[in-house]
């Protein structure tokens, strides 16, 4: 039987995302990036967005770079936008399938680490189940090298957070008067972490986490956030409404976990429910969306929606992320 790998976790994380003169080398976690460096990250994502209709942006910033994309867990969005955000730069990239790697043959993931970075790839973009992978490789690899967290276990998706965020402000402006409500499975969500600690840092006026009892967080990591778990009293006033994606696999089959149908009638986000919240709220959804269990298909699809407006700047977003790591392996 093959070993398990172990990935310790360490308090200094935070850190570990920065160069010595303060630039951002990884992306690891949107916690500890302060307000200012989330805005700018924001504002240089707004220069790669496409006018309607217009063509894609292109440049040639990351020229002469290469970029492996190393999902170790199945990703449509999150892996189409990383290559389409990196070829757009003008980088090689190079993707890498754990179908098809040698880890699966056994290989450790520092090996793998390693042979990439004696091919001279530059910026590692990791995908992983397991929590604690992103930052065990960037506190091994070179200097010349950064680490993008494209999801980690239930912990962290930086990139989709920064994405959620930038979505939200082209839509509604400002943070600091909104009410934002996030529904579903929050325990073992790392979409709804990433974009609670970038909204607490932007200073949304007021986050709602609603949920079944069973899969709400612990409350003491998310202090600045009430934790609900009546969608009516969650949804009431809302601005900003952003299902999660319930995994097929838990439903009906924890205790305290509802059934499909028992779970979209409490929880589920429908045009009546959607009544409730503000009278030009938007409606959002990380993706992939269980149509008729998380949300109305019909709510999915109309004017409310900004679901293909996110999956858009998840391009964008990748793209100023991209150029902002290279662009701090240049200056050190």
């Amino acid at each position: 039987m093959q070993a398990i790998e172990a990935f310790p976790g360490n308090d200094n994380e935070v850190g570990l995302q920065f160069s010595a003169d303060g630039s951002l080398r990884h992306l690891l976690s949107l916690k500890g990036l302060d307000k200012a460096l989330l805005v700018d990250l924001l504002d240089d994502a707004e220069r790669f967005v496409p006018p309607p209709g217009g063509k894609a942006v292109r440049s040639r910033s990351l020229a002469g770079r290469t970029i492996a994309n190393l999902f170790f867990e199945p990703s449509t969005r999150t892996r189409a936008s990383f290559d389409l955000a990196g070829k757009r730069l003008g980088a090689d990239v190079l993707n890498l399938d754990v179908n098809t790697s040698s880890r699966k043959k056994g290989e450790s993931i520092l090996d793998t680490i390693y042979t990439l970075q004696a091919m001279q790839v530059d910026i590692m973009v990791v995908r992983d189940a397991s929590a604690g992978v992103p930052a065990y490789i960037a506190r091994h690899v070179d200097d010349h090298v950064s680490i993008l967290n494209a999801g980690e276990g239930d912990v962290s998706h930086p990139t989709q957070g920064l994405l959620d965020l930038l979505t939200i402000r082209q839509r509604k402006g400002q943070f600091a008067d909104l009410t934002v409500a996030i529904v579903g499975d929050i325990m073992h969500s790392r979409v709804a972490r990433s974009a609670a600690q970038g909204l607490n840092t932007l200073g949304v006026g007021e986050l709602r986490l609603i949920s079944p009892p069973a899969l709400a967080p612990d409350p003491d990591e998310m202090p600045f956030a009430s934790i609900l778990d009546n969608l009516d009293d969650g949804l009431r006033d809302a601005d900003v409404v952003m299902a999660l994606r319930i995994q097929r696999e838990r439903i009906g089959s924890l205790d305290g976990i509802p059934g499909i149908d028992e779970y979209f009638a409490n929880y589920g986000i429908s045009t009546e429910r959607m009544q409730l919240a503000a009278a030009d709220a938007i409606v959002m959804h990380p993706g992939p969306m269980n149509r008729g269990i998380e949300i109305e298909s019909a709510l999915a699809d109309s004017p409310a929606s900004a679901i293909t407006q996110q999956v858009a700047n998840g391009v964008a977003v990748r793209m100023a992320v991209l150029e902002r790591v290279s662009n701090s392996m240049e200056h050190n």
